[in-house]
C-alpha cells in the first residue's frame, strides 16, 4: 500500500511562508497524482492543489492561486506545497492524498496522510 506522511506545518505570521512535504513509502509515490487538501475547524475538507504523476500538470483552488505552488521530486518520492503570503484563513490541517486530480475530489482519493497543522496568526 502507498503510505503518505506530511510534514512542515507550524505557526507562521500573516504574510509568511511554509513548505509542506509529503513523503511516500510502500508502493512508490511516483505512479500517483498527488493532491493537497485542507480542513479548517468547522469546515468541510477542501481540495487545494493537485499535481500529475509526472509533474507536468498542476491544478489550484482559486483561493490559493498565485500564492501556493505544488511540486514534486519523484527521485525523492516527495511532493511539496510551497505556501507564500499566508493569510489567517489558510489556517487548517493540511493533508496530502493520492488519486486523480480532476476536480480534486476527496471521495476519489485512495490513500491519505494523517495531516499537518498550519496556523497563521492574525
Amino acid at each position: 500500500q502507498l503510505q503518505l506522511v506530511e510534514s512542515g506545518g507550524g505557526l507562521v505570521q500573516p504574510g509568511g511562508s511554509l513548505r509542506l512535504s509529503c513523503v511516500g513509502s510502500g508502493f512508490t509515490l511516483n505512479y500517483y497524482p498527488i493532491a493537497w487538501f485542507r480542513q479548517a475547524p468547522g469546515k468541510e475538507r477542501e481540495g487545494v492543489s493537485c499535481i500529475s504523476s509526472s509533474g507536468g500538470s498542476t491544478t489550484y483552488a482559486d483561493s490559493v492561486k498565485g500564492r501556493f505552488t505544488i511540486s514534486r521530486d519523484n527521485a525523492k518520492r516527495t511532493a511539496y506545497l510551497q505556501m507564500n503570503s499566508l493569510k489567517p484563513e489558510d489556517t487548517a490541517v493540511y493533508y496530502c492524498a493520492a488519486g486523480p486530480c480532476g476536480t480534486i475530489l476527496a471521495s476519489l482519493m485512495i490513500s491519505w496522510g494523517k495531516g499537518t497543522l498550519v496556523t497563521v496568526s492574525s
